[in-house]
């Protein structure tokens, strides 16, 4: 019996690209950036590494099945998901057609790299020296915005309002 030989890896990034966020169901997890590698073993088994937005995601479980599920259903028996957590993951892996559908469903993607964001303790901080970030909103696209709270619906967002709509809206934070 000859076996069939395994999916190129460039084909497995595309059905990968097809798997919801479970959190956020309109961004891929290839353009939220977890996916960081695809690769075949020796005895062909698929690999497929994910890095956690952050280490205690409680959606690994549910994305780990959901990229089990894709596999099988284009034929892949022999896959494993493993978790990488260094380097740990960042806003800026995140995909620019990710941003836009974060944008479009009414999400603020992230406003900056990360990789360059100093570290700012703001408790340390007065209230008139705090630095705001311009936050746009997705709604209106008004500048005219303010942070109501640091906690989002998930961990990875906060929650902004703004001045112009009226509508609250998370923003993706940047990290």
């Amino acid at each position: 019996m000859v076996s069939a030989s395994p999916a190129a890896v460039e084909e497995v990034w595309h059905w990968l690209s097809e798997v919801p966020d479970p959190e956020i169901p309109v961004i891929s997890v290839v353009d939220l950036g977890i996916v960081r590698n695809v690769a075949w073993t020796a005895d062909e088994e698929c690999v497929v590494t994910l890095t956690p937005t952050y280490s205690g995601c409680p959606a690994m479980r549910v994305i780990s099945d959901s990229i089990g599920e894709a596999l099988s259903n284009h034929g892949i028996t022999r896959f494993r998901v493993e978790s990488q957590l260094s380097p740990p993951w960042t806003t800026d892996w995140m995909s620019e057609s990710g941003k836009q559908k974060l944008k479009a469903y009414g999400i603020a993607p992230p406003v900056h790299q990360a990789v360059n964001e100093r570290v700012i303790d703001i408790s340390s901080l007065s209230r008139r020296n705090k630095v705001e970030l311009q936050v746009t909103c997705p709604n209106c696209g008004s500048a005219h915005t303010r942070l109501s709270s640091q906690f989002g619906s998930t961990p990875c967002k906060a929650l902004y309002r703004c001045e112009d709509c009226l509508e609250p809206f998370d923003y993706f934070k940047s990290h």
